[in-house]
């Protein structure tokens, strides 16, 4: 598609259902009258105020259901990935605060004192970042600041499936519905996605994951593994280009990354649930990168990856580097959503 035009709604939503067909077309007109400016409010983007209403009908229409927009949406990104070995799973979430409209149908707490609502999406990327579409995403919001009612440990010690990090473990499970088989799928996520479940379920049913990794595990050997990979020998050295950092206001740049790779086996943490499905111990590859000499005043980058991926060359190592730049992607697409399409400042009643 090139600079300037209209995204092809008549493709893109071509198999929207919303068990009426005028309903899928005026659904389509919406979206091509919306896409021409995001910045702008309903009423804004309308060229007359007969368009403006025939909008707000269909968003108040009982048949109007995000679910088959979403639907069709995946349906159209699954189609680009046709011909392509690899696709990266890349999930995150965002908060949206509206905090002014706390009488909003649907709003709820994102922290103790700030009402809003969560958004985890979770983008099929190219190797090569380039962004294929969103293939799931979920809102979620607490009725409470908190459950004052656990105390830190029983909290902890919760199923996953009672827990908010669960979404992780969902979103990967529903990215893959439908995919192509011959398309590798590897499940990207940041620090919010080193969860053993996490893990354990990706390795027990065939996924391949990379999880930029917090949490210093005890291995078999009664090591700790972020301790242990910082003693290894750097192994080589890469030339990365970091994309821009709109959260601390750092440019995009080149840089050197040493990097230091190794296999580990990493014992299942002391949770006290009845789940006794979680293996006992897996095996990982975790590779270590570390930014040689950051610009001054700038603190270096320092990762630490884990994947069930084979980690046995340089070169694999840089590939694993590469994929994980590429997370960066469903941060500016966040970004564009608060600041591009003003989803924050342009609320509707729900």
């Amino acid at each position: 598609m090139a600079d300037g035009d209209i995204f092809n709604m008549a493709e893109e939503f071509g198999e929207i259902d919303f068990n009426d067909k005028r309903l899928g077309e005026r659904f389509r007109k919406t979206m091509e009258t919306l896409a021409k400016d995001p910045q702008k409010s309903i009423y804004g983007s309308c060229a007359t105020r007969a368009e403006s209403k025939a909008i707000y009908n269909l968003l108040g229409n009982e048949k109007f259901n995000k679910d088959e927009i979403i639907k069709a949406h995946r349906a159209a990104t699954i189609r680009r990935m046709e011909g392509r070995s690899v696709i990266l799973a890349v999930q995150d979430t965002t908060s949206v605060n509206y905090n002014t409209q706390q009488e909003m149908a649907g709003n709820g707490y994102i922290s103790d004192k700030t009402m809003g609502v969560n958004i985890h999406s979770c983008l099929a990327v190219t190797p090569e970042g380039l962004v294929l579409g969103v293939m799931d995403q979920t809102g979620f919001n607490r009725p409470e600041p908190k459950n004052t009612n656990l105390t830190r440990e029983q909290q902890k010690n919760r199923p996953i499936e009672e827990k908010e990090s669960n979404r992780w473990l969902v979103t990967m499970e529903n990215f893959d519905a439908d995919i192509m088989s011959e398309i590798k799928v590897i499940h990207v996520c940041d620090r919010e996605g080193d969860i053993y479940e996490l893990f354990d379920r990706a390795i027990q049913s065939g996924r391949c994951f990379l999880v930029r990794i917090v949490h210093n595990r005890m291995t078999s050997g009664n090591v700790q593994i972020l301790d242990q990979i910082r003693e290894t020998p750097c192994k080589g050295r890469v030339e990365v280009l970091i994309p821009r950092d709109s959260r601390r206001n750092l440019k995009e740049r080149e840089t050197v990354l040493q990097i230091r790779y190794a296999q580990y086996e990493i014992k299942r943490p002391e949770i006290k649930n009845k789940n006794r499905t979680l293996l006992p111990s897996l095996k990982v590859n975790v590779i270590y990168v570390k930014e040689e000499k950051p610009p001054a005043g700038i603190e270096a980058i320092e990762w630490f990856l884990m994947t069930n991926e084979e980690v046995v060359s340089d070169e694999a190592a840089y590939e694993k580097v590469e994929y994980y730049i590429q997370r960066w992607k469903i941060e500016r697409f966040h970004y564009v959503l608060k600041s591009g399409c003003k989803i924050e400042k342009l609320q509707e009643r729900s």
